[in-house]
């Protein structure tokens, strides 16, 4: 069996580095097990329903699933949607683990309380910088939320203690057009309360000191913030 599904797994352009098992794991570039501590991702959650945003390879679903949650919908559209990535990762992780989490090709901007519905954990990560419209998207996310996000982002601008996101009108983020926005901190935490959150923690911040073309950008970082309602 493993054999057979080394030779699928190397069909597929991973993101996510995941363990199928058997002594298999998914050759992503993204070191996606070493996350979840600095995400401080939940170690129980039993009887718990949780929301993917932007899943990918599905990793935080199916971790989510392992630790116990009830019912897990993992939402993209982005991935899941372009011809040099799709969801063959995921679909071939969700068999592989015999996974009952649910996924859904859906945009941020349509979510909503009824579709897919409301979730005592929403897990956002890695997609607000790709939001043309970050605080629509906040909106939006904050009302499929009926407890806890977790969230983590690109920051930008951290130098300045004002609420400020920068615009990348074309590929000046990471030469990736897909990358929209730079909030900083003090904008992420505002765009929280103003949707609804009573409550916003940085966990942990990650300093990056460069951008695409090799010039010092001491304003550029990664961001985790907890918020809850």
């Amino acid at each position: 069996m493993s054999a057979a599904l080394l030779d699928e797994v190397k069909k597929i352009n991973w993101f996510h580095t995941i363990d199928l098992g058997g002594g298999v794991t998914t050759p992503g570039f993204d070191p996606t097990p070493s996350k979840l501590q600095w995400l401080r991702f939940p170690e129980d959650l039993r009887g718990k329903t949780v929301l993917d945003i932007g899943a990918w390879d599905g990793f935080f679903s199916f971790e989510a699933e392992r630790r116990g949650a009830a019912r897990v919908v993992a939402i993209d559209s982005a991935a899941w949607q372009d011809p040099r990535v799709g969801r063959a990762g995921f679909d071939l992780a969700h068999r592989t683990f015999g996974s009952k989490v649910e996924p859904v090709t859906m945009d941020v901007l349509d979510l909503n309380p009824v579709q897919p519905g409301t979730f005592d954990l929403v897990l956002f990560l890695g997609v607000l910088y790709h939001m043309a419209h970050p605080l629509l998207s906040l909106q939006r996310v904050a009302s499929v939320t009926k407890e806890h996000l977790i969230l983590e982002t690109h920051v930008d601008l951290t130098e300045c203690k004002r609420p400020a996101i920068a615009f990348y009108p074309a590929d000046e983020c990471a030469g990736d057009i897909s990358n929209w926005c730079g909030p900083n901190r003090a904008a992420v935490e505002g765009m929280l309360k103003s949707v609804g959150f009573r409550k916003v923690e940085v966990v942990k911040t990650v300093p990056v000191a460069y951008d695409v073309r090799g010039a010092r950008r001491d304003s550029l970082g990664r961001m985790v913030f907890h918020a809850w309602k």
